[in-house]
């Protein structure tokens, strides 16, 4: 669809100041209640605008471009709303994987952020698209990230993924990532058993992409 980055780029930018309904009524597509049992909605509205092609499968939003798609939910003073969903953990078979073959380094190689205004307590089609921007890694963004990841891995292989808190990593933690308590999938328990336990994924935390928007619009 895209032939390069910046038609993508300005694909997003053409989206900016356009609200949830007006997007979703465009597309033909109707507007949850609440988020509370659509939390990915918002993503999808936006994969869909942007004719991302990846559905649920393991690689970027636009693999032919190498570019994920994160929305990123915003108070109107600019201050994120929550932790962003970055993939799933691998809790099996970990000693295949290293950081720069690990989905969470190519999902966050580069990012097309598209920010979304609007509290909490705001309708969901009145929440508005704000201005998105191209992201990548710095080198001590990157080494952030790999650090929080190998560390947390480690706690994985070692049968500890449910002593693992949303405390652990200073830019990356995990946390449980189901619908409902009880999915449940393989893990490696603490004397090397399999044991069952709810899924995790990876998130970035909201103070690190504060601070993305920080560096990104200089406030």
């Amino acid at each position: 669809m895209y032939q390069t980055i910046d038609e993508l780029v300005h694909a997003a930018e053409q989206l900016a100041g356009t609200t949830l309904a007006e997007l979703a009524e465009k597309l033909s597509v109707a507007i949850p209640p609440s988020l509370r049992r659509e939390k990915g909605w918002i993503g999808q509205l936006l994969e869909l605008a942007l004719g991302a092609s990846a559905g649920s499968k393991p690689q970027q939003d636009f693999p032919e471009l190498g570019v994920e798609l994160k929305t990123l939910p915003l108070t109107h003073s600019g201050t994120p709303l929550e932790s962003t969903f970055v993939c799933t953990a691998p809790l099996l078979h970990q000693q295949h994987i290293t950081w720069g073959t690990s989905n969470v380094h190519h999902k966050l190689s580069t990012v097309l952020w598209v920010p979304i205004f609007g509290d909490r307590q705001q309708a969901v089609g009145s929440r508005m698209i704000g201005n998105p921007w191209l992201w990548h890694p710095s080198a001590a963004e990157d080494q952030l990230l790999q650090q929080d990841w190998e560390e947390i891995m480690e706690l994985i292989a070692l049968g500890r993924v449910e002593s693992i808190s949303a405390r652990h990593g200073q830019v990356l933690q995990l946390r449980p990532k189901a619908a409902n308590g009880k999915s449940l999938t393989p893990a490696i328990g603490r004397n090397g058993t399999l044991i069952q336990t709810r899924p995790r994924g990876f998130y970035l935390r909201s103070s690190f992409t504060q601070k993305l928007l920080r560096d990104q619009f200089h406030l």
